[in-house]
């Protein structure tokens, strides 16, 4: 599968300024690849003036990599900024020097997307996806998609007792790189949705400001559209138009999985009906049916979720029947029903205020919102948890690999060159447990432990009681 940038974007022609045709562009699903910035390395110096015969050490840490964070923006309603820049980079920190001086932290860069984007870890090589990274649904919501790497301590954290001129340094953490999905849903109180040309632009834009396109053929919706319904008494709710569906939706037909995953987030469905039956002549209650197995076979939450069966164009001569018949149906499952005409108005203003008393109810039952800094923070958590996690595989007889995100960035950060930091490295992996579970799933003395194109002899667990304190590096660290 050809790697790179992947885009659905949904495309309409309307026309602009001084009638010339333009191109607007919808897009609800972007793979963009983004990476922090790396951090400083510290700086390996000794304190060198006059009239203070051997100085001690004065290296300066480097400054953390900026990071990248997606955050909710309420203004905004697609991905397009995704559209044509797909890499992103943070600014990386500087390194540090003698003297104590400290590198400057490099600085964050803020992905803003529309509330209800679902940001997902892609493996690199089949750009599939692994796992939920965030689901951000309140304005201001933000999660890390990319750290940047931590600065390089400088040798003045290596000082101990024994160790009292340490001539290392830690090379900056470099930063993580990958790709993620980014998959917008809407957010919306009440979905419109029924078979192509069964009037529910025309509802819409009778109902609230909406605006969309409307046409005498199928399909003249292509992207969604929302509107705010406003009742007499001054409640209001959020409706979207959702494009029709066609049978198959469920298994992608018609762009099926790109619209209905608009309506996974809607509280409320609005089931339209073409009473006439439309240029086919199709029947209603089959139109129904068709539409609620279409929902049921995407997911079936959907077919549980509250629905209201709206039988539109009642207004039309030779419906009698088709009316009678659907709305028998509607009761028979339980559904509310309404006869509404999107040309007249009739019925629109009673379908309103009974979608507002169901819309508050349904907000009613939902439980407190939970503060952003406090999700912020779990999501926070959660990437944490995937970068320190650690996994050991048997490769060979004797060899095993040791892989995680923290591990690995250790390893780069570490100077191979130079014997007190490779030391130093040993020891750290001894603190993380890494040489007792080596031992405890059967690495044998003399096995080669692989990590990233570093191999090392395993020597057993260690004892840390009889450490010897020239391997203790933490002080001030």
């Amino acid at each position: 599968m050809r790697r790179g940038f992947f885009l659905y974007p949904y495309i309409r022609w309307t026309f602009g300024p001084y009638g010339r045709k333009c191109v607007s562009t919808f897009t609800d699903f972007s793979h963009i690849n983004v990476r922090g910035g790396d951090g400083g390395a510290g700086c390996m110096s000794f304190r060198r003036e006059a009239y203070v015969p051997k100085g001690g050490p004065d290296g300066g840490d480097g400054g953390d990599g900026g990071s990248i964070y997606c955050r909710a923006d309420a203004q905004l309603s697609s991905l397009i900024d995704y559209r044509y820049k797909h890499h992103f980079r943070a600014e990386r920190g500087t390194h540090g020097q003698g003297a104590r001086k400290h590198g400057k932290d490099g600085e964050d860069l803020y992905l803003d997307v529309p509330l209800g984007t679902v940001i997902r870890e892609l493996d690199p090589k089949t750009m599939e996806a692994l796992y939920e990274i965030a689901d951000l649904t309140q304005p201001g919501e933000m999660v890390c998609v990319a750290p940047g790497g931590l600065g390089g301590r400088g040798n003045i954290h290596f000082v101990t007792s024994v160790r009292r001129a340490p001539a290392f340094a830690e090379k900056g953490e470099p930063a993580i790189e990958h790709w993620i999905e980014l998959e917008m849903k809407l957010m919306a109180d009440a979905a419109l949705v029924g078979l192509p040309s069964v009037g529910k632009s025309s509802i819409i834009a009778r109902i609230s400001a909406a605006r969309p396109k409307i046409a005498d053929y199928p399909f003249t919706t292509l992207v969604p559209n929302l509107g705010v319904a406003r009742t007499p008494d001054g409640r209001s709710f959020v409706v979207a138009d959702v494009p029709g569906l066609i049978e198959g939706a469920s298994e992608g037909r018609g762009l099926g999985h790109e619209f209905l995953r608009h309506i996974e987030r809607t509280a409320l469905i609005l089931h339209v009906i073409d009473l006439t039956g439309g240029f086919e002549g199709r029947d209603a209650v089959e139109d129904y049916e068709t539409i609620n197995n279409e929902l049921k076979a995407y997911a079936f939450e959907l077919s549980e979720r509250p629905q209201i069966v709206v039988a539109n164009k009642c207004d039309m001569p030779g419906t009698e029947e088709a009316l009678k018949a659907i709305e028998a149906r509607a009761a028979a499952d339980g559904h509310p029903f309404f006869a509404v005409s999107a040309v007249t108005g009739e019925g629109l203003d009673e379908l309103v205020l009974a979608c507002a008393d169901m819309v508050s109810d349904l907000r009613s039952a939902i439980e407190p919102t939970v503060p952003v800094d406090s999700i912020n923070e779990a999501w926070e958590r959660l990437r944490t948890k995937h970068d320190t996690s650690i996994s050991i595989v048997r490769e060979d007889k004797h060899a095993w690999r040791v892989s995680g995100g923290q591990i690995e960035r250790m390893v780069v950060q570490t100077d191979w060159e130079n014997d007190e930091a490779v030391a130093y490295f040993q020891y750290r992996l001894g603190r993380m447990g890494i040489d007792d579970r080596l031992a405890k799933i059967g690495c044998a003395d003399g096995d080669e432990v692989r990590i990233l194109g570093y191999a090392f002899n395993f020597e057993g667990a260690r004892d840390e009681e009889h450490a010897s304190a020239d391997d203790l590096g933490e002080n001030g660290g």
